[in-house]
């Protein structure tokens, strides 16, 4: 398994993985929109001169089976960023073989690099699987809206992220 950060040859893999992931949310019930996004859209806010997101791929056998979109927020009473997981999509036939968890730790190596508080995303209640997935590596579901559960996963001490100003 071999994670890599997204280039802007990838635009179209990355596009087919949203569409993938978007029809994995329809089957739940989770997504009942139209998807918008496109090729140049991603081109232009992923690969443009401000990158809004960033992406991740989990490659087995030099192919794409799961991507990681995510980007930074900023909290200003904080002073310090976390990192916010918007996608997070593993192919159907490859789940359940590390793609995932190997995503995950490099989504909290970044945040630590960053000196990120904490990784935060949301998943929906009817995703079990998912849910399951992330509780094993220690995430807490904060809050729960209906169907959306908003989870936080801090995947390092505390004590080992404290800022050497304030003590």
């Amino acid at each position: 398994m071999k994670i890599r950060s997204a280039t802007p040859d990838d635009v179209a893999l990355i596009h087919s993985f949203i569409q993938k992931k978007s029809e994995f949310d329809r089957h739940i019930g989770a997504f009942s929109g139209v998807l918008q996004v496109s090729e140049a859209r991603i081109r232009r806010n992923l690969f443009g001169d401000l990158p809004f997101s960033y992406v991740l791929f989990a490659e087995c056998s030099g192919r794409a089976i799961g991507f990681a979109l995510y980007g930074f927020r900023y909290s200003s009473f904080v002073g310090r960023p976390s990192l916010w997981l918007d996608d997070l999509y593993v192919d159907a036939a490859m789940r359940s073989q590390g793609a995932g968890a190997a995503l995950l730790a490099q989504l909290a190596q970044i945040a630590r690099d960053n000196d990120c508080t904490h990784l935060a995303w949301n998943a929906d209640a009817r995703n079990t699987r998912g849910l399951a997935f992330y509780r094993r590596f220690g995430a807490d579901v904060t809050e729960q809206h209906g169907h959306r559960c908003f989870l936080r996963w801090v995947p390092w001490p505390v004590a080992e992220h404290v800022d050497e100003a304030n003590g």
